[in-house]
């Protein structure tokens, strides 16, 4: 019974490890989404808000800061995407994919200039990183420590998610940014600021997306490398369209996911089956959930769609 409570601690916390990042990304993609802003530069801007988490942490040794700062590098990166998509009217997806190519392309450079030609930052000592809940309340390795004893945001995140979800369902702003997603040209004659919607909803999804990748950094890796983020903006973009659009959707799909990479955790723990099939998991679970659900998730009717604004 006490194994079974142990590894039952273990899996819970490797799912609060594994869940934020995707959930912070993923509820800032669903303010682009539905907005009408296809945003796949997710992993870029969480890779530059991870490079700029972890140098901040390096530089003032206070993990709120270095966090926040990850937010605002990958809000700088989604201010470009959206200028190129909304007032330039480029291409959203072939944007997306520069960003993301910027995103990561500008942290290594970035890292190799300011650490001696090195791809990876300096390691982050504890007074670096984001604090932890209850810390030293509950002994090492038991069932309080494992599940309560993890960093602030792991929770933190939840409260973002319902903040979000009044934000979209019980706001003006939330009615107007749902709307410019499926009618902008109705919504220009009701005198509502379209470009001003998908503005402020494409700064907020890098917000966000950085917010996810500085976690990373300031609490699971404890530095900077360039793999460091490894799919999980894309992961965060399937967890979307898997939880159709929504805020409350998007947060099960990332406890899903979040919950099958903690299963990968665990197994990894095993020498019975090879760990090169064990990483799989949490892909082979976000391919399966596309298949299953991509074709009743219905996007926005403008989402993707160049919106010129009358004159």
């Amino acid at each position: 019974m006490d194994v079974i409570i142990k590894n039952l601690g273990l899996l819970l916390n490797a799912t609060l490890i594994a869940t934020p990042p995707l959930l912070f990304a993923a509820l800032g993609s669903c303010f682009s989404e539905r907005s009408g802003v296809v945003n796949i530069g997710i992993e870029g801007m969480m890779t530059i808000g991870a490079f700029t988490g972890s140098v901040m942490g390096l530089i003032c040794h206070n993990g709120w800061i270095a966090w926040l700062c990850g937010g605002l590098a990958g809000a700088a990166l989604a201010l470009i995407h959206a200028i190129v998509c909304i007032s330039l009217h480029a291409d959203q997806t072939i944007a997306g994919t520069a960003i993301n190519f910027l995103g990561q392309g500008l942290a290594l450079f970035l890292c190799k200039a300011m650490f001696d030609n090195s791809s990876d930052t300096p390691a982050l000592d504890t007074s670096d990183k984001l604090p932890r809940f209850f810390e030293g309340v509950f002994k090492t390795g038991s069932f309080g420590a494992n599940v309560l004893n993890v960093y602030v945001p792991a929770f933190l995140v939840f409260a973002v998610a319902a903040l979000c979800w009044f934000v979209f369902y019980k706001t003006k702003f939330g009615s107007h940014l749902r709307a410019c997603g499926e009618h902008p040209e109705a919504c220009e004659t009701l005198g509502i600021d379209v470009y001003g919607v998908r503005y402020i909803c494409v700064i907020l999804s890098g917000f966000l997306s950085g917010l996810g990748g500085a976690f990373v950094t300031l609490a699971t890796i404890n530095q900077f490398r360039p793999n460091v983020i490894v799919g999980q903006g894309f992961i965060a973009i399937a967890a979307v369209i898997f939880g159709k659009f929504s805020p409350g959707g998007a947060t099960l799909a990332c406890l899903l996911f979040g919950f099958c990479t903690g299963i990968r955790t665990l197994a990894s723990q095993s020498n019975m089956v090879s760990p090169n099939l064990i990483s799989m998991i949490p892909y082979v679970v976000t391919i399966l959930a596309l298949v299953l659900v991509v074709g009743r998730a219905n996007a926005p009717a403008a989402n993707g769609k160049i919106f010129v604004k009358a004159k």
